[in-house]
């Protein structure tokens, strides 16, 4: 039953500020790595298991949190998720070593991934039918918002005080939204499931779905398949996915309602959301690595550069939900969403290094709007031919497809990155020759400089070498990151079409959440 007046907005407002909690969390943790690295005297290799345990909780419990919550009680399992997401967030900053944070931060992610798919749900029952545009455009401000500010809320606290404090600010505001819940989320008396738990089909799901995250985060820096570890996972995750799509089909109450996928609009909007999600972690992956390492933006430059984009999308999102409200064709958005990620990745690819700050932000923005444009419209397509009980499995399998694509997004695009450096560094070093006479000019400019500040004519030769050899390595940097950025456009581009293969709907309603 839909709840109006103040009830209405306090709930917004909880499921927000949870899934606002868990989204930040995602990224919140990056900057602070090397302090964590230094602190618990980890190696590099293990502290990115830092990130990747509670990606891969993430991935795994989003496509069943619809069964749990069917299970338990939608109310009993969204606070459950809290409370567990809290309290292991005080044991992530309480860690002694490097293995105690790597393990409760898995746990951290199976109840942030818990409460991220649950909030959904909640909202789409909260708010009236004919208002369901502004209640996904409510969610989406934490999903496009959270991962963009991570961050730089990370770089801050890592600055100012310490490495912990990135875990221990979620205890007061998880606290919160477990008082917020307990008083103000209705339960319902129908909340449970009755029938065997399919453990096997849990099995596989975490088996396959955890192998394949695995692979994701860790194959680029272990050279894919030539690392035995990666080879084995890739073929759990390749068997277990078949073995668990027919477990899932054969039986009465599988973890994973896969016969929602039927429905066309449902299973062409998941592979719609896979791409934003492609888009929205591949490019939040990709833009502060570029402007760090290549522009020389500090951490924190990086963050407040990225905060008039994210601006935009708080101003943008209410107004995308009364745009669907007002009965405007939720593909039209989407396409002019999918032009202006393009248009975005095409004003960073003509950077270079001596761009400044209003060479991004203006990007930033417009990056910001078309995410806005994003979301919300290939949300309610994806959800809106869905009834009852298939929207809270449907909410967890759309949750799981963004982290997917996300995942996918990272790992494509930091793979071509590192083959486009070898491309570009060949070509470049083609051009570093005593008949070309740019790069004498350069090179005996080089050499007349050191000199005139004392260097030996050997020495300067040498340091002239080096200089030249700094300058190649940059340029290689910035051509394979203008690469990635083309990349990423085209791609966006050539999947609008994908769009008008959902049934074309004027109307931003999806239907009502009848069940948990």
């Amino acid at each position: 039953m839909a709840e109006h007046g103040f009830r209405k907005w306090i709930i917004t407002i909880t499921v927000i500020l949870a899934s606002l909690l868990e989204l930040i969390d995602t990224t919140v943790v990056n900057v602070s790595l090397p302090q964590i690295m230094g602190n618990l005297g980890a190696t590099l290799e293990d502290v990115g298991w830092v990130v990747t345990s509670y990606a891969i909780a993430n991935v795994i419990i989003l496509p069943m949190s619809g069964w749990l919550a069917l299970k338990f009680g939608r109310r009993n399992y969204f606070i459950s998720s809290i409370v567990l997401f809290t309290v292991a967030s005080f044991f992530c900053g309480n860690a002694h070593n490097i293995w105690e944070l790597i393990a409760f931060r898995f746990i951290q992610g199976i109840g942030g991934g818990g409460l991220l798919s649950t909030s959904q749900s909640i909202l789409i029952e909260t708010w009236p039918k004919e208002q369901i545009g502004m209640a996904t455009a409510m969610f989406g401000l934490g999903v496009v918002v959270g991962p963009t500010l991570g961050p730089t809320i990370g770089g801050y606290i890592t600055d100012h005080f310490s490495w912990p404090w990135i875990f221990y600010v979620n205890i007061p505001l998880g606290i919160v939204a477990i008082l917020l819940s307990l008083e103000f989320i209705r339960g319902k008396k129908d909340i449970t499931m009755q029938g065997k738990i399919d453990w096997l089909g849990i099995f596989l799901l975490s088996a396959s779905v955890g192998s394949l995250q695995v692979v994701l985060e860790r194959g680029e820096s272990e050279d894919w398949f030539s690392t035995t570890y990666i080879t084995v996972l890739s073929f759990v995750a390749v068997i277990g996915l078949i073995a668990f799509i027919w477990q899932e089909l054969s039986i009465d109450n599988p973890v994973v309602n896969l016969r929602i996928l039927k429905k066309r609009s449902f299973s062409i909007g998941i592979f719609t959301t896979f791409i934003l999600g492609f888009g929205l972690f591949g490019s939040v992956f990709i833009f502060p690595v570029f402007a760090q390492n290549l522009i020389g933006f500090t951490s924190q430059q990086t963050g407040e550069l990225m905060i008039p984009g994210g601006l935009t999308t708080i101003f943008m999102m209410p107004l995308v939900g009364m745009m669907l409200r007002k009965k405007i064709p939720a593909q039209l958005m989407a396409v002019i969403g999918f032009v202006m990620f393009f248009i975005f990745t095409e004003m960073l690819r003509h950077a270079n290094l001596q761009s400044g700050w209003n060479d991004f932000a203006w990007a930033l923005v417009v990056r910001g709007l078309g995410l806005s444009l994003l979301f919300v419209p290939l949300t309610t397509l994806a959800l809106s031919g869905l009834e009852g009980k298939e929207i809270p499995q449907g909410t967890g399998l759309n949750n799981m497809m963004r982290q997917l694509g996300g995942s996918f997004g990272i790992a494509i695009i930091t793979t071509m990155l590192h083959l486009r450096q070898g491309y570009h560094r060949n070509i470049l070093l083609e051009n570093i020759n005593q008949y070309n006479p740019a790069f004498t000019e350069r090179f005996n400019a080089y050499v007349n400089g050191f000199v005139a500040k004392g260097f030996s004519m050997a020495d300067a030769q040498q340091a002239a070498y080096k200089a030249i050899e700094g300058a190649v390595v940059r340029q290689t940097y910035l051509l394979s990151y203008l690469d990635g950025f083309y990349f990423v456009g085209v791609f966006f581009l050539f999947c609008i079409p994908l769009l008008f293969l959902q049934p074309i709907s004027k109307s931003g309603n999806a239907p009502p959440a009848d069940a948990h």
